[in-house]
């Protein structure tokens, strides 16, 4: 069973396919920008979390 790490990562790279028309050739570059963006996403989650001072606007 996938975690939703995965899932997450799954579903951004079928939203990155329908922006560009379901290109299947494309789905392995599609699939590591979403790791790379989901993952981020997730770093920047737990280190606002850990320390609530942090701001992304700075």
């Amino acid at each position: 069973m996938k975690d939703q790490l995965e899932e997450r990562i799954d579903h951004r790279t079928e939203e990155m396919r329908q922006v560009k028309g379901l290109p299947e050739e494309r789905r392995d570059e599609f699939r590591k920008q979403a790791e790379k963006d989901v993952r981020g996403e997730k770093e920047t989650y737990e280190r606002l979390k850990s320390d609530p001072s942090v701001t992304t606007n700075s």
